[in-house]
């Protein structure tokens, strides 16, 4: 990935940010600067700014590394140094600068327009910090990094190969019934090989968090990552409510087409490895052959939809910004990184050849689009959306994208990559609505046990998601949440990406009536990054933020009626970059 340094006026151009002697200082000269008027303590705050960024970038390159490469002694320490000694060091330091903004006088004589979102976000930080919660969060970290390097090092010896679990989930399209078992049969043995590490790890970052809310004076950690995550504009309530939501509009839609799937199968009853492969067993849907292929096609997607996404997404791959291929070592899973000196993206997935792949890189690339929507704005948390517009951003790039599969396959084929993709929305609301209510029963019952844990766990799979036969392979089922990542890393951060789907539903209808107003709209929403309230975001996009069942019912309507008369047909415009 190769780098550049934007002009710095505060930050020394050798400044080598791992190393604290050098570190300290910066801290020591602002918290020393008076601020004798509003010019100045805007001059002050931009300082701050600047460290900010550049500390955070290079924590970014070392997680990026570190995700990139689990197996390379070097790289792991290089970021448990960061995490362990730098960023515990700099958590006070922060506390006490933006404590000096808050007391400021001269602040009242802001633009309240411009420094409301950043005010009310930097008063919930400082009222949350508690010097005693550093070393435990410090702690949480380290423990997520011992998770993604166990992850990282799974893979299945399969038909003569050593494949990593990525790569392993393409048999799952596979039309030969015995071979879909038989793969998924290799990656559940290899993962339950794993089970008790996992849980232990698991286990030990609920009772830290249990300590890290006490510390705060609150009564649980779901208070504790509610202001955390500085959720203003809605309760652990709402999330409650839009549980039973699902379970009353999206479950019923989902076991219909579970029926249907079941019915062109001809099989009994569904099992596990019944759920990826075309239901009327026509060949998987194999959309490249190589990375290359994968980003230029969505390159082309890109460019179909708005030349300067194109142009953005084109000087990501110049950079060298992608790591997409999956391989031994490597984490699970996918992300879009913001390197906030450079005010560049960066994104990392495990692509394995399946047309998931295309829409997981369409996804992180509306994450890169928005992070460039954001490039000159001043101040770091603005470039910085909240993270259920965030989600807007990447998965209306999926709706936005579907109509242009035919760059990957034939219409024939178009088609059938856009229905699965509608078919897997409909999928995913549920399991966000199990894996959120598994957070809320987790932080809300302390003390629990690892059956406790297990029976609740089953109790939500019973409620929202398939209604499979499991025989043989229970203990599969009772540790399906282990190889959900957000548990481990980012407690809480789920309900998010359902919030955004009814987001990006709605951009998809405007789409369908009006293309180009749909698009000026989502980049005008995305310009503003975090500047606005998140009720403001949504509505800049002309879309309404509810996550209710009065906005869940309409829009399911839509995704069936779409699944059982849309045609993905297009034409498009030439176009070059």
């Amino acid at each position: 990935m190769t780098t550049t340094t934007c002009a710095r006026r505060f930050v020394p151009a050798d400044f080598d940010p791992s190393d604290w002697a050098q570190v300290e200082p910066l801290f020591d000269r602002l918290d020393a600067r008076e601020m004798a008027s509003a010019d100045a303590l805007e001059a002050w705050l931009h300082d701050l700014d600047e460290l900010q960024s550049v500390l955070g970038e290079y924590a970014a390159r070392c997680y990026i590394d570190m995700t990139c490469h689990t197996d390379d002694p070097e790289i792991e320490r290089r970021y448990l140094q960061v995490v362990e000694q730098i960023e515990p060091r700099c958590e006070p330091r922060w506390q006490r600068l933006k404590q000096r903004y808050l007391q400021s006088p001269h602040r009242t004589s802001f633009d309240r327009s411009l420094y409301a979102v950043f005010d009310r976000h930097t008063a919930a930080e400082v009222e949350l910090f508690r010097a005693e919660n550093v070393p435990l969060q410090t702690e949480l970290t380290t423990l997520d990094q011992q998770y993604d390097k166990i992850c990282g090092a799974m893979t299945v010896r399969f038909r003569g190969e050593e494949l990593t679990l990525p790569q392993m989930a393409r048999f799952q399209e596979e039309p030969d019934r015995e071979l879909r078992r038989e793969a998924w049969e290799a990656v559940a043995s290899r993962r339950l090989q794993d089970r008790e590490a996992v849980e232990t790890i698991f286990e030990q970052m609920l009772h830290l968090r249990r300590r890290v809310a006490d510390n705060a004076g609150l009564e649980d950690y779901r208070a504790y990552a509610w202001k955390s995550r500085a959720r203003f504009d809605y309760t652990p309530e709402d999330c409650l409510r839009f549980h039973d939501a699902v379970a009353r509009a999206v479950v019923p839609l989902r076991d219909r087409l579970d029926e249907r799937r079941r019915r062109a199968l001809g099989v009994p009853v569904l099992r596990p490895w019944d759920l990826a492969v075309d239901p009327t067993n026509r060949p998987p849907l194999r959309p490249f052959d190589t990375t290359e292929a994968l980003c230029q096609g969505v390159e082309t997607i890109f460019c179909r939809l708005d030349p300067d996404f194109a142009r953005e997404f084109a000087r990501l791959r110049s950079r060298g910004a992608l790591d997409v291929e999956s391989r031994k070592g490597k984490a699970p899973g996918g992300y879009q990184y913001t390197l906030d000196e450079i005010r560049e993206p960066f994104i990392f997935m495990n692509a394995a050849g399946v047309q998931r792949d295309v829409e997981t890189l369409l996804h992180e690339g509306g994450h890169a689009l928005h992070a460039a929507a954001t490039r000159t704005l001043p101040l770091r948390l603005y470039r910085h959306a909240p993270f259920e517009f965030c989600e807007v951003a990447s998965m209306a790039m999926e709706h936005l994208g579907r109509p242009h599969l035919d760059v990957f396959y034939s219409a024939e084929d178009a088609d059938r990559a856009a229905r699965k993709h509608l078919e897997d929305v409909i999928a995913l609301l549920p399991w966000i609505a199990i894996v959120d209510a598994f957070q809320h029963w987790l932080y809300t019952h302390p003390g629990h046990g690892r059956e406790d844990r297990r029976d609740v766990w089953v109790s939500l799979l019973d409620r929202f998601y398939h209604r499979l036969d499991w025989q043989g392979w229970v203990p599969a089922r009772d540790v399906m949440w282990q190889r959900q990542g957000h548990l481990f890393g980012t407690p809480f951060y789920y309900i998010e990406y359902a919030i955004a789907q009814l987001g990006a539903l709605q951009i998809w209808l405007q789409a369908k009536q009006d293309p180009k107003g749909a698009i000026a709209n989502y980049r005008r929403a995305l310009g503003l990054g975090g500047s606005r309230p998140l009720p403001e975001l949504f509505e800049a996009a002309d879309i309404r933020f509810d996550f209710s069942e009065r906005t869940l019912v309409p829009l399911m309507d839509a995704v069936e009626q779409e699944l059982s008369s849309r045609e993905y047909v297009a034409t498009h415009p030439r176009c070059s970059v």
